[in-house]
């Protein structure tokens, strides 16, 4: 099973930038997006052969999931369940008879941590939600969580020590996740490869000098380490200013 995690900044705008070639050539299980910025009615994307589950957020041109799945799934799921962090369309889960997929993008902190208190909320809580779900199968979720997890997951830890998605609140609560039963897979399967990011800043030539930042996961449950079998990042897909990640598990729903 093949699954493809991409932050498209924009849909619209990356549909403009290659984005059908990239999905037709990609050919995933499950396509989930983060940061649509649309409602799915200002999109009419034709996708055959494809369910497609879109979460938006109330405010127009803001934030919101997506998933695009060949696989009709039981229940789709929207949000953590708590009425004021799922405001912005940042969750989308999909059951299955032997999982869940779930689609997220984690509330950026932004400079000079002023949303901390609105991100170490939405960590709890989606952690809780995430805990429930393994209770009953396993989970497959995916997604910009906007956290570079270790050192090794950014170009320039030190300068960056102490900011957005690299602070000490938020790599904490990516750690008590990973701890309650998850497995980062990328890393499970390169311990120690640096260098592979997922995010660059569109200033200074970030993505040509590969000064970025790898914010964009699948986590599984942890029963499910055994079944991972690739964790590609397409560093050379275009068309954002994040590049897909991808999972291959040797799993059924």
């Amino acid at each position: 099973m093949r699954l493809i995690s991409w932050n498209v900044n924009g849909i619209r705008a990356c549909m403009k930038k290659g984005f059908a070639d990239y999905f037709a050539a990609l050919n995933a299980d499950f396509f989930c997006l983060q940061e649509t910025k649309a409602q799915r009615e200002q999109v009419g994307l034709d996708l055959p052969g494809y369910y497609q589950y879109w979460n938006s957020a109330e405010k127009k041109g803001y934030s919101g999931t997506a998933v695009f799945t060949k696989h009709e799934p039981m229940q789709v799921i929207y949000g953590v369940g708590v009425p004021e962090l799922d405001l912005e369309g940042r969750l989308t889960t999909l059951e299955y008879p032997n999982c869940y997929v779930a689609t997220c993008y984690t509330p950026n902190a932004q400079d000079g941590l002023k949303r901390i208190d609105h991100r170490m909320a939405w960590e709890d809580a989606f952690r809780a939600f995430l805990l429930a779900l393994d209770a009953k199968k396993p989970v497959i979720v995916c997604g910009d969580l906007n956290v570079a997890h270790r050192e090794i997951d950014l170009k320039n830890p030190g300068p960056n020590r102490g900011n957005a998605g690299f602070s000490d609140e938020e790599r904490g609560k990516f750690s008590q996740l990973l701890a309650s039963g998850f497995t980062d897979t990328f890393r499970y399967r390169n311990p120690d490869l640096a260098g592979a990011y997922t995010w660059w800043s569109y200033r200074a030539n970030a993505r040509v000098n590969n000064a970025g930042w790898r914010i964009d996961y699948f986590l599984v449950s942890d029963r499910l380490r055994d079944a991972i079998a690739l964790t590609p990042i397409y560093h050379d897909v275009f068309g954002s200013d994040h590049c897909p990640v991808g999972l291959e598990l040797e799993v059924s729903l």
